[in-house]
């Protein structure tokens, strides 16, 4: 594989593909990051380089064609996103609408314009109707109303899924999107209040553990949920990459069998966090969506052999490098 600098993998003349991550310096990114550059994944043909938002604005068309200009990408893992947990997307939906409609058609239009060869955007489950029969599986995105708590977000990601569609119709563009369900792991958002169920149980444990306090849950405990380890992730979205031809969508999840209760993860978190106080559930919290349960089935179906972390060694892994980094990690 080419050679690495601090911000990115420098192409040698043999890469004939350059690689372009954005969202490079988050969850997944960071998962991607590793793989290719520590975990023998990599490729010697493939240069990869990880943008972060310091590197310039995706909202932005001029800064996003600057990009584009500077690094010359064939190919792109689009994961730059305005994210944040349950409550957060209830305040700003607006601005997670605009923030991300305006993300995605800058990547996408820009990708088109430089010839990109293929585009593999992520999704997520929460896009998928609220109203709905379980498991929901790829052909089920459009059929109605997302729960009302993301709308802003949900719809501007569904956009993504049309507007691979139409770039595909109209051009023939190789664009399509991976759909993970709940992704956890190292280098995660631990932010209590802005961030995902797991990292922010992870935060209140260890806060909870280092001052003698019960660990309070927010919401009953009761809604379920499917938790796929970053590096599993990772390593699904490199296949999709390099092997997954169709510009339809594909959900990388574990199965229906490893979907878990917001109450059982956070009885996982305790027991990696070795935390012995109290553990209590505040139901004047909402819940938000109960079940979003998702198939697997057309993953499974290309790679039948696929073994995922066992959730809680990935809850454990992450517990401990929350613990190792709680200085640097993001909170």
């Amino acid at each position: 594989m080419c050679q690495l600098s601090e911000v990115f993998v420098m192409a040698e003349p043999r890469c004939s593909k350059r690689i372009l991550v954005t969202g490079g310096s988050g969850l997944v990114g960071k998962a991607i990051e590793k793989l290719v550059t520590e975990g023998g994944a990599g490729r010697s043909d493939e240069a990869w380089i990880f943008l972060s938002s310091k590197d310039g604005d995706l909202t932005d068309a001029g800064q996003t064609k600057a990009l584009f200009e500077m690094h010359k990408p064939t190919h792109i893992i689009h994961l730059a996103a305005m994210v944040g947990g349950l409550f957060r997307n209830i305040k700003y939906n607006l601005d997670f609408w605009r923030n991300n409609v305006h993300i995605n058609d800058n990547i996408l239009h820009t990708a088109y314009e430089f010839g990109v060869q293929k585009v593999v955007s992520c999704l997520s489950t929460c896009i998928f109707p609220d109203k709905t029969t379980y498991p929901i599986d790829e052909t089920m995105i459009h059929n109605g109303p997302p729960h009302n708590s993301n709308f802003g977000y949900s719809y501007a990601k569904r956009m993504i899924d049309v507007q691979n569609r139409a770039y595909f119709a109209q051009y023939g563009c190789r664009f399509t999107a991976a759909i993970p369900t709940n992704v956890f792991g190292p280098h995660d958002n631990f932010n209590i209040e802005d961030g995902h169920v797991l990292p922010g149980l992870i935060h209140k444990a260890y806060l909870a553990k280092k001052n003698g306090t019960p660990l309070t849950v927010w919401g009953t405990g009761k809604p379920r949920r499917q938790f796929i380890y970053s590096l599993d992730l990772a390593r699904l979205f490199l296949w999709v990459l390099r092997e997954y031809d169709e510009v339809e969508p594909i959900i990388l999840s574990v199965g229906e069998e490893d979907e878990v209760s917001i109450r059982e993860a956070a009885e996982s978190v305790v027991g990696a966090m070795n935390f012995t106080g109290e553990l209590h559930f505040d139901a004047t919290k909402s819940d938000g969506q109960f079940k979003k349960t998702a198939s697997n089935a057309k993953l499974k179906n290309y790679l039948p052999d696929f073994q995922f972390t066992p959730f809680p060694q990935a809850v454990k892994d992450t517990c401990d490098w929350f613990c190792s980094n709680y200085d640097s990690a993001r909170k």
